[in-house]
């Protein structure tokens, strides 16, 4: 991990985030997910539809350390700048790792943050640092209604059908995700009988696809939810993990990984390992970010738009 200068004070680090970017709007558009800024996202007009939902990720409450002394106020300024849009998004997605460590207090003051959004309705999958307590527990006491504790649950909004998928149960350090058999089976019959033609989104905590294996940045057995998902004519598969906007198109499938709202990381193989990227002050606010999708009709279509705090 690359060592650069730290900020050289909070005051002087939430100075430079002030200037930074939030995240990544999500537009429908002719059934394919595309990205836009939430500046330009800020009209209608613009954004060329209404917003469907704001992707949050990785926002890390609870850490404290050089690489963003106040993740709070980052995470405060991303809100300000979903709550801007001219329309609110439908819902906000948050691809997991709330907390840092998966404290009762982390979860709280998280919690308390999110109030903020204007959007009222919150969909959230865990990652490894939401589900590192001893019982495993304070995660699924707050969020765990919506998949019956399970951590994957499916839902329908303006004929897009969105699918959040747990696969930080058994993660360990450097080791890559997994769904497990369960999961699989369920998302199996979950798929079943809808149209190809539905647009899916997918939402994961770490990648769906192999970024970089020797990181951990993928998922062992996503090649079997990726065959269910092949008929599909227009599938997106966002998430968090990597802090940073990693993108492909393979056949009908988008991916997309989302930028932090607490700390950069660095770029596959550059440095020691994964981990709090520590950059000048002015650079911080480029390496945050958010995401936003919005859908236009006649014909349906979906647009994917990246803004950071800059």
């Amino acid at each position: 991990m690359r060592d650069l200068n730290p900020p050289t004070s909070r005051r002087d680090a939430l100075k430079c985030l002030a200037y930074g970017g939030a995240g990544t709007v999500f537009v429908l558009s002719g059934g394919v997910l595309t990205p836009f800024s939430l500046a330009e996202a800020a009209s209608r007009e613009a954004a060329g539809g209404v917003p469907l939902f704001v992707q949050l990720s990785d926002t890390h409450i609870g850490f404290t350390k050089e690489a963003n002394p106040d993740v709070g106020a980052t995470l405060r300024l991303a809100i300000e700048r979903v709550n801007a849009l001219a329309e609110q998004p439908a819902f906000v997605l948050h691809t997991g790792d709330i907390t840092h460590l998966s404290k009762a207090a982390e979860f709280d003051a998280a919690a308390e943050l999110l109030k903020g959004l204007r959007a009222t309705e919150l969909h959230t999958v865990p990652g490894e640092h939401d589900v590192a307590d001893a019982t495993v527990s304070e995660y699924f006491q707050r969020f765990g209604a919506a998949s019956a504790n399970k951590g994957y649950y499916s839902f329908d909004h303006q004929g897009v059908h969105l699918i959040g998928l747990i696969n930080v149960l058994s993660f360990k350090a450097g080791g890559l995700g997994a769904l497990g058999a369960e999961q699989l089976k369920w998302l199996e019959a979950d798929l079943k009988g809808r149209s190809a033609s539905t647009p899916i989104v997918v939402f994961a905590h770490m990648p769906l696809w192999t970024i970089y294996e020797p990181w951990g940045w993928g998922t062992a057995d996503a090649d079997q939810a990726l065959a269910l998902l092949k008929r599909f004519g227009s599938v997106s598969v966002l998430n968090g993990h990597i802090h940073q906007i990693v993108q492909k198109v393979e056949g009908n499938v988008t991916f997309h990984t989302a930028r932090s709202t607490a700390f950069p990381q660095p770029s596959a193989g550059q440095g020691a390992g994964p981990g709090p990227l520590k950059v000048p002050p002015g650079d911080l606010p480029a390496a945050l970010g958010v995401s936003t999708m919005s859908v236009k009709r006649h014909p349906l279509a979906l647009s994917l738009a990246d803004s950071t705090l800059a």
